[in-house]
């Protein structure tokens, strides 16, 4: 799974948003390491409706303007919850590589 793809489908476990709403809470959600553009975010969207993690949620006027929503699939969910126990894992079998100590390096 895109690193993209997993802040699109976390953004989406809150609950039903817009593309720009994605956006935004997947740039927060990375601390500013994600920033998807239109073309991005919609290229993905549609992987990940085609792959049945996502689906429409319909579409809604907010301040004058339509806005097609999303919402995340009960695979979606189950994808995401797998890639975080993925991550887990990861991070669990580096960090034991780790020093239990740490002391600064001395003069070259």
């Amino acid at each position: 799974m895109t690193e993209q793809a997993m802040y699109i489908l976390a953004s989406l476990a809150r609950g039903e948003c817009h593309g720009y709403g994605i956006a935004r809470d997947a740039e927060e959600l990375s601390g500013g390491r994600i920033r998807l553009t239109a073309g991005t975010l919609y290229g993905a969207l549609g992987r990940l409706s085609d792959e049945g993690l996502v689906e429409p949620a319909g579409e809604r006027d907010v301040q004058g303007r339509r806005r097609r929503y999303y919402r995340l699939t009960a695979a979606g969910e189950l994808a995401l919850a797998e890639e975080v126990e993925r991550l887990r894992s990861t991070a669990a079998a580096l960090g034991a590589r780790l020093p239990s100590t740490r002391t600064a390096p001395g003069p070259a």
